[in-house]
């Protein structure tokens, strides 16, 4: 018979503790809630956290064990979540000119029988590779049984066309574990430990358990009794799934996700993972996929993080750019609580009760006066835009008001910007100026934006009536 201190483990001895930065009435509401989704999903254990402005602000657990209850410290096992480290592995890759994201697999690890597949396909789940492995449950049974990648793939790895459709793959991440051992040189949990975890202070997270770490549990779906889950190492399918964390390694992480680590990976291309690289599924436009990161839209909260299961484990981590918010919550058990919506509920819970408050207007301290000479308003054809010049030195071109397109611009050294989202990412605009130095008009990817709707001293396409604007006539 299983005692109760044996369904988890026993707190460190001298654990890391959060701030106090939330209000009581917020952090009361928090644990409510992390309270209900454990009673109602009967989880032997659940634990939260959140985040904001980069640091711990809340910690909470609920559990069946009177005395035992876990700590941020933790470990539990965090399944497809780890997807996102390898997904930040591969952009290192990338980052460093190894590897481009275009590449098709073969040209960096041959022989899969699938190389015509692009590395992009494979970290946003669009290339059409099977869901699962062949063989046994392979989250159940043991690696040995998959020694090979042609175990792991199959006979019929393709269940869609490449590029077509969004359908969740495993095995496609296996494929890019091997690719980063592949390129580096290393195993993946090598270059895992040396390149991300350690830079990040990610001292709790790793391929096996360390005690303390809770067990893993099925509960009996009609009755209040458990069943104790095998903990399998899961061989070459691990940058899939493999990893154990705590809540409060995984708030470092979701830190990291927001706002880059030049040691790890610079923000830019953090932005990029959780930019928007395929559809979750068939018109479900709630919710996507970027590049090793999940997408959602939850009560008007743009969210990107990533879920994940293993026999016995549940977890999620969500991060709110708009907020600067983020929220893990793990559980040990096979299924119960819906942990992915629990994260959300806590993000919005304290963004309802303690809007973010924004950092004070502060102007530019210097500024080119050519690049002043842009802002305003411009038009394309007769459709009004304005062109803000941002603190961050970007120009940022979208409409008055209303929707439409919208995208940032980043400054080139020949004078030129690069879009950096939205519409125009990757497309160059230019100030073209008249001979006497004054801007003539903006040239964005073959559009002419004027200071007049359709000015006839600028190039505009197609030319402009000589007779200029005039009344409808009348019958």
């Amino acid at each position: 018979m299983t005692k109760p201190h044996e369904v988890l483990a026993a707190r460190p001895p001298r654990p890391h503790r959060p701030s106090e930065g939330l209000l009581p009435a917020t952090r009361r509401a928090l644990v409510h809630r992390i309270a209900t989704a454990q009673a109602q999903g009967r989880a032997p254990s659940l634990v939260a956290a959140v985040v904001r402005g980069g640091e711990l602000v809340w910690a909470g657990s609920r559990t069946c064990a009177d005395g035992h209850g876990p700590d941020e410290n933790v470990q539990y096992r965090i399944g497809s979540i780890t997807k996102t480290f390898t997904a930040v592995l591969i952009m290192r890759l990338r980052d460093e000119g190894l590897l481009d994201l275009s590449d098709e697999l073969e040209q960096h690890l041959p022989g899969t029988g699938v190389g015509r597949l692009t590395i992009a396909q494979l970290l946003s789940h669009t290339g059409g590779l099977a869901a699962e492995t062949p063989g046994p449950w392979w989250e159940r049974s043991p690696a040995t049984l998959r020694p090979r990648l042609s175990d792991v793939l199959g006979d019929e790895p393709l269940k869609h066309p490449a590029g077509r459709r969004h359908h969740y793959s495993n095995p496609g991440y296996t494929l890019l574990g091997s690719l980063v051992e592949a390129v580096r040189g290393a195993p993946w949990q090598e270059v895992l430990r040396r390149e991300v975890l350690d830079p990040l202070g990610l001292h709790r997270t790793g391929p096996a358990p360390r005690e303390p770490h809770a067990e893993g549990w099925a509960v009996h779906p009609w009755a209040d009794v458990l069943l104790p889950e095998p903990a399998q190492d899961l061989g070459l399918m691990a940058p899939a799934g493999q990893l154990w964390s705590t809540t409060a390694d995984l708030a470092r992480f979701a830190a990291f996700l927001l706002r880059g680590d030049d040691r790890v990976l610079a923000a830019e291309s953090v932005r990029e993972m959780r930019s928007p690289a395929a559809p979750a599924a068939d018109g479900d436009w709630e919710s996507g996929y970027g590049l090793g990161v999940a997408l959602a839209r939850r009560e008007g909260l743009g969210l990107f993080g990533h879920s994940g299961s293993l026999p016995g484990f549940l977890a999620a981590l969500w991060v709110c750019e708009a907020e600067d918010l983020a929220a893990v919550v793990l559980a040990n058990c096979t299924s119960g609580p819906r942990v992915e919506t629990v994260a959300g509920d806590l993000i919005r819970l304290v963004a309802d009760a303690e809007p973010r408050i924004p950092e004070p207007w502060r102007p530019l301290t210097e500024v080119d006066a050519a690049v002043l000479e842009l802002t305003g308003p411009w038009y394309w054809g007769t459709q009004v835009v304005e062109v803000r010049l941002q603190a961050a030195g970007a120009l940022l071109l979208g409409p008055l008001s209303g929707g439409g397109r919208r995208s940032r611009f980043r400054a080139e050294d020949d004078g030129t910007w690069t879009g950096l989202d939205g519409y125009y990412a990757g497309e160059r605009l230019r100030a073209v100026r008249r001979p006497d130095g004054t801007v003539s008009h903006l040239d964005l990817g073959s559009f002419v934006f004027t200071r007049e709707p359709y000015d006839a001293q600028a190039p505009v396409p197609g030319g402009v009536d000589p007779r200029g604007w005039r009344p409808f006539p009348q019958p």
